[in-house]
Formats: C-alpha cells, structure tokens, sequence
C-alpha cells in the first residue's frame, strides 16, 4: 500500500536524519508545480526541515537533491550554501529591508539587480503579486498583507527552483489571511515549481495543498492528499495531531469479501465497516470516524445502507460555537467512550436536543477506519504524484 518515494518525477527530494539537538527522521518529496505543506504542532520540525532545504541549517546526516542537482550530501561531504541553493524564501515575518522601498526590496532578491532588465522584471513582479503603483513605499507604509506579497515578489525575483513558504499568512488578521490565500492560489498557475508551505493549520494546508506531510518529532508520519490524511490516518498518532475526536480502541472480527465489509467489535458493540482485510481477525486496532459521519437517526428513519451502525446513547455535552453546535454522547454500551457530531442549529432546534437526552445514532460503517492498534504504522508514501 505505501511504496518507497519516486525521485524520478520529484523536481525536490530531502531525507534528514539527526539525533539531536532537534531530532529528525524526515524524508519529503515535492514534484514541479506542486504544493506540498508540512503540518504539525510546535516543535515538530516543520520549521527545521525547511531551514535545512534552504541550506539555514546543517542536519548531522541527509541528502536533497532539486532538479537534478544534489545540494546536500553528507555520506560524499557535500553542502551548497543558501547562496548557490536556487531557492525562494519567504519568512514569518518576511524579514524585508525597512529603509527600501517594495520595488527596491524585491531589486535586492534579485542575482545581478544592476542589469538593465532587472527594473523592468521587478516592476512586473509587483503587478503580479497585485502592488503596481505602490514601488516606493517602504515596509512601514505597507500594510501587513501588502508586505507578505512584497516578500513573495522577493522570493520570486531569484527564479528560483523551489518557492519556500515559513508560516507566510500568520501575521495577518483573518481578512487579509483568506485575500492572501486566494492570491496565493491564482499565482500557483503560473509557478513552474516545487512549492513547500509550512503551516501549523490544517485547514489552511488543505485549502492550499495538493498533498500534506504530517510531522512529530522530527518524524514524517503521513504523506498524501488533505482528504486521504484527514479521512485515512496511518496511525492514531497521526489522528490526534490532526484533531480527529472519535478515536478508539478495538477488535477485528471478521471479514465479510463477499458482502464488502470487515466486522469490528467495540465495548461490546459489532460494527460493520469498510473492507479492510489487511487487519488479521482476532488483533486489536485503533479506529476513527470522522464527526461528519456521526449522524443522528432520523426519526422516521430505516436504512438499508448495509454499512449503517445504529447506536443508542446520551448526550452528556452540548457547545454551540458560531454556526455549529458540537455535541458529545456517551453510548449506552460503552464504557467512558463518547462519540463526537456537529449538528447546525437548526436539526439542534428540530430535535430540541438537550444534555441528559437520549437518542439514536448512525455511524457510516463505510467512513470507519482502521489502524494499527500499537501506534506504529507502516512505512509511509511520501513520493511526488
């Protein structure tokens, strides 16, 4: 299921190991136009692995290669300097030169900024990241996303092989944030390179990557699309950093191939879920289901979805937070487990849900999946597609 990375069709390809002072086991791969985001709490490397591609930082032990050239080797004795690693970096808080003006910032990222082209190619980087008329002023005078796309411009000014991006959207207000987001998403088009986010948010990472890796530790965990990660974690690691709440523990039963379905048993309770034969019937497993897929039973309701699992509980929580309305049931037959849903306000109101009641729910048996039950999943995919 997860292959060896291809390096074949990745224009970058990293793999760091150290065993201090900032642990490390990290390995990404990242193909021409792609972005890929690296995900995870503080203190889990995102920051570390970025700096190393950028020749910032020195790992005790790795090899990257962009573009076919190999910028770090220890094994041969081999590192590029930052200055010699065609790279564009954009930095938390853009580090751009107070006393220039934007067009003079994105001059100075430029290789020979005296060539009588540079002017023209930096004023026609200030349009494209939407600042044409705003040259001369300095960082003070700009606003904070007006700053971020100078540093963009900047980071592009190099052409460089790899677009480089430190938790770029942290220091805005929420608005410019999501202006910032779209823009980001339309210069894409035009980038012809491997573009590496590093963000702490996971809905930022997946309104912006086409595949995310997980990081602990030092440690990629999970390489894939936002939806694989978020609908299929490797591990109940990986669900808890991405904040996944119905996460339990488990028993495989059986498997049924001839009706599609494997049968799990939780507190007494047998579930039917997505086939997933590669789990040896009788060993224990973590399991998730996503909130989403936590619905209450209608009351009129008989399904014949064969994967649907009905469950009677009670509801021991309900927060209403903006829109949604976040409700947590403590399931008759299980113990201290409590299954998490989002409901809107108005099914909320419909059911005149309250703390103390009880209720009926469906758990889509086809959204449950499984996990390895001793927290060590197998070798992650972190090849480019």
């Amino acid at each position: 299921m997860n292959k060896p990375p291809s390096t074949s069709s990745a224009m970058l390809h990293a793999t760091l190991q150290q065993t201090g002072p900032i642990p490390l086991a990290a390995e990404i791969a990242c193909r021409q136009g792609e972005l890929l985001a690296l995900v995870g709490p503080s203190g889990s490397g995102k920051s570390t692995v970025l700096r190393s591609i950028a020749g910032l930082y020195a790992p005790q032990h790795g090899r990257i290669v962009c573009n076919g050239e190999t910028w770090l080797d220890t094994a041969a004795g081999l590192q590029l300097s930052t200055a010699r690693r065609r790279i564009g970096m954009v930095f938390q808080n853009y580090a751009l030169f107070p006393h220039l003006g934007a067009l003079e910032n994105i001059l100075e990222g430029m290789d020979d900024p005296t060539t009588p082209d540079a002017r023209k190619r930096a004023q026609a980087l200030l349009r494209k990241v939407h600042l044409d008329g705003l040259a001369a002023r300095r960082p003070a005078q700009l606003s904070g996303g007006q700053q971020q796309r100078v540093a963009v411009a900047r980071a592009l000014a190099r052409d460089p092989h790899v677009l480089l991006l430190d938790e770029p959207f942290s220091a805005v207000d929420r608005a410019t944030r999501e202006k910032l987001y779209v823009e980001l998403a339309e210069l894409r088009r035009d980038l012809k390179m491997p573009v590496i986010l590093v963000t702490h948010d996971l809905d930022e990472a997946a309104m912006l990557a086409d595949r995310m890796t997980i990081l602990s530790r030092g440690r990629t965990l999970q390489t894939g699309s936002p939806l694989v990660v978020r609908r299929r974690p490797v591990s109940a690691e990986v669900a808890r950093l991405i904040g996944l709440k119905n996460l339990f523990t488990g028993e495989v039963i059986a498997h049924q191939a001839s009706s599609g379905h494997t049968l799990i048993g939780w507190h007494g309770q047998r579930l039917k879920v997505r086939l997933q034969p590669d789990f040896t019937p009788g060993t224990g497993i973590n399991w998730t289901l996503p909130a989403a897929d936590v619905l209450l039973m209608p009351l009129d309701h008989d399904s014949r979805d064969p994967l649907d699992n009905p469950l009677s509980g009670r509801i021991v929580k309900i927060v209403a937070l903006g829109e949604t309305v976040h409700i947590q049931v403590q399931a008759n037959a299980t113990g201290d487990a409590r299954l998490s849903l989002n409901v809107s306000h108005h099914i909320a109101r419909r059911y005149a849900l309250a703390e103390g009641q009880q209720l009926t729910l469906r758990l889509r048996g086809e959204h449950i999946h499984l996990m390895p039950a001793d927290d060590n999943p197998r070798k992650v995919t972190v090849r480019a597609r």
